[in-house]
């Protein structure tokens, strides 16, 4: 059975989060809201809980995972090294949607990284996760709340729906704001690399490292078994049930639903622009990123089999909404 605690997004009351804190420092999953999705959870120290948040996934071994802090302080005693490059952004972005990929040292436990010697971190704006964060007092392991592979969730009855009875709790605060998993930094070599894109964008991120826009390296998802850097990065990925289908134009989505038509088969054109049958998202980047889970999730709840999506063009501020139209479209 999975416990409830449904608590104020914005002025969560300490005793609210109590229990939820002391499961988690004792190595129990719980899940919880942050700006971007709801995580999963997990004390980054143990073992014991690293490995449940794996089995309870089914997430492979290979694919690491976010540790999530409640300030830079706590990032940096899990960080062999501190360059400046991680305090620019740490001071723009923190708490945010960045997660930073950091040399650890030996500092954190080879399950947490995948076997690698990074680590990514993250500070979250979300005002419930960092009042858990500080009540639990540890690092924690959090990916997003929901069976690997799958559609990330936004909103508490997505976690229930994926992972009720799996996990020991859930605390419920409403819809996450960004609606996207974190942008991606990897920090760790000689110069910055964007390992998955995310709400800030690559020119946001080069603003403040102080470098032209095009210098920042971005390292497209390999698709492999990994180990990885990341998250995100490795096969289909934020997928729904529905098999995703993406093109360029507006004429090869209306052939796709021709064709589906013929068949019998039931599809929906997910779009940015009006068009025939079409489900609608907001054509701007960040209302598309905050709608794409919400809307997959509705679309594989009503039945729906199929989804054509023209992608957008193969730019910064597109860049996330695209990738994840990617992951979705592969067939694993």
């Amino acid at each position: 059975m999975t416990t409830v605690w449904t608590v104020d997004a914005e002025h969560p009351a300490p005793g609210d989060l109590a229990e939820a804190a002391r499961l988690l420092a004792a190595g129990n999953l719980v899940a919880f809201p942050t700006e971007t999705v709801y995580g999963l959870g997990a004390n980054a120290l143990s073992m014991e809980a690293i490995d449940r948040l794996y089995a309870a996934k089914g997430r492979p071994r290979a694919n690491p995972l976010i540790v999530h802090v409640a300030d830079p302080e706590s990032a940096q005693n899990l960080c062999d090294s501190w360059p400046d490059s991680a305090e620019l952004l740490a001071q723009a972005f923190w708490p945010g949607p960045l997660t930073l990929v950091l040399p650890h040292g030996g500092k954190i436990h080879s399950g947490v990284t995948a076997g690698g010697d990074t680590v990514a971190l993250r500070v979250p704006a979300h005002p419930v996760a960092l009042a858990l964060l500080r009540a639990a007092g540890i690092p924690v392991a959090a990916p997003s709340a929901n069976p690997s592979g799958f559609i990330s969730p936004t909103l508490p009855d997505h976690v229930l729906q994926g992972l009720g009875g799996k996990i020991a709790g859930l605390v419920s605060a409403g819809p996450c704001e960004r609606g996207v998993e974190s942008t991606v930094i990897d920090l760790s070599g000689s110069q910055p690399v964007l390992l998955r894109p995310g709400p800030l964008t690559p020119e946001e991120i080069a603003h403040v490292l102080g470098i032209p826009p095009e210098k920042l390296l971005i390292s497209a998802a390999t698709g492999m078994e990994g180990p990885e850097k990341s998250p995100g990065r490795m096969g289909r990925h934020y997928a729904p049930k529905a098999q995703v289908v993406c093109v360029a134009s507006s004429g090869e989505a209306q052939s796709w639903c021709d064709r589906w038509t013929r068949e019998g088969k039931r599809h929906v054109w997910l779009a940015l622009e009006p068009g025939p049958g079409s489900i609608l998202l907001p054509n701007t980047p960040p209302g598309a990123l905050h709608s794409i889970y919400k809307t997959l999730h509705k679309i594989d709840r009503d039945g729906y089999n199929h989804v054509v999506a023209v992608l957008p063009p193969a730019e910064g501020r597109w860049l996330a909404f695209r990738d994840r139209l990617l992951r979705a479209s592969l067939s694993q």
